[in-house]
């Protein structure tokens, strides 16, 4: 799954439906890490509640496999988030060290948060 391009990352709403988002997943270790906008819905849900499944999937969102990773996601401070931003980056190769720095440049070290997902064992 880490090698994917592209994850469904599915968080769940406060009355428990779920709702799904495309990212970014780089592998770190027995965890997975997505790097996104701290002002995204998905980071808000999983700050009230950490579970979380992951899925293989293309640009789109359309799942690409069946297997489905459940696990815990946590919002990382900003040391954490600089890890991610290298891990991603060196995953996603050109495009990534251009998004991940332009976006930085951009919009600011704090326009960007880092995620961890560690798998249920």
């Amino acid at each position: 799954m880490a090698q994917a391009k592209y994850a469904l990352l599915t968080t769940y709403k406060k009355d428990g439906t779920p709702a799904s988002t495309p990212v970014w997943i780089a592998p770190d270790g027995d965890r997975l890490l997505v790097w996104t906008n701290p002002k995204t819905w998905k980071v808000k849900r999983i700050r009230r509640n950490p579970e979380v499944t992951v899925q293989i999937c293309d640009n789109r969102g359309r799942p690409r496999a069946e297997e489905v990773l459940a696990g815990s996601a946590r919002v990382l401070d900003a040391a954490g988030t600089e890890h991610v931003r290298a891990v991603v980056a060196a995953k996603y190769g050109l495009i990534g060290k251009f998004a991940i720095r332009g976006h930085k440049l951009i919009r600011g070290a704090d326009a960007s948060v880092g995620l961890a997902i560690t798998p249920r064992v």
